[in-house]
């Protein structure tokens, strides 16, 4: 899938993702009416010089920051900033896409992987959660890293209780800090300190 911004004037503009012959997107103004309606008509200008069908089903004009919407896996809305008390309009990653990538993780930890050695399912799941953090590295992270981040210690440490015949929840020989001192399972919170925006 390839991606396309098509910026208008009078503040408004078009986000379009690209699959194969079809497109869908999203006309953003951040007032009622004002330019979308001219964006939403280029938009389907320049998607039918590309000789693309727009997914009407799947296309609509957003007014920000009342309204939010989903685009590539990210939620485009209001965000708050606690640190420094102000609103803006932002991203943040979609509860879709953080529900997924739990819901990967709970399959990738099932009873019938318990024949993998500790080393190999840790490195499978550090994988799967770098290559899921990395594309999910812009605007407001915080929230759903620590929700990964919890789901996934969760699901190692039931792992490891079913593999050690262990009783669950097996809190006191699998603590939280062992997961990431002792079996070395990444923490994505970490990571935000390193991202671009955390230095700007």
């Amino acid at each position: 899938m390839s991606r396309f911004c098509c910026v208008l004037r009078d503040g408004a503009f078009s986000m379009v993702s690209m699959a194969a012959d079809r497109a869908s997107g999203h006309t953003i103004s951040s007032e009622p009416n004002v330019g979308a309606n001219q964006a939403l008509a280029a938009m389907r200008t320049m998607m039918s010089k590309l000789k693309l069908t727009v997914n009407e089903n799947k296309t609509r004009v957003c007014c920000l920051p009342e309204e939010k919407f989903d685009f590539l896996g990210y939620t485009f809305g209001r965000c708050y900033s606690m640190r420094r008390g102000r609103v803006y309009v932002g991203t943040a990653p979609s509860n879709t896409r953080v529900q997924r990538i739990c819901r990967t993780i709970s399959d990738e930890t099932g009873r019938d992987t318990v024949r993998l050695d500790p080393k190999t399912m840790v490195e499978k799941l550090n994988r799967m959660l770098i290559g899921w953090a990395n594309y999910f590295c812009l605007g407001s992270v915080s929230k759903a890293y620590r929700a990964v981040d919890i789901h996934a210690r969760r699901r190692l440490r039931r792992w490891l209780c079913d593999k050690h015949n262990e009783p669950r929840p097996g809190y006191k020989r699998f603590p939280e800090a062992s997961l990431h001192s002792v079996f070395g399972l990444v923490q994505l919170p970490h990571r935000t300190a390193s991202l671009p925006w955390a230095r700007a």
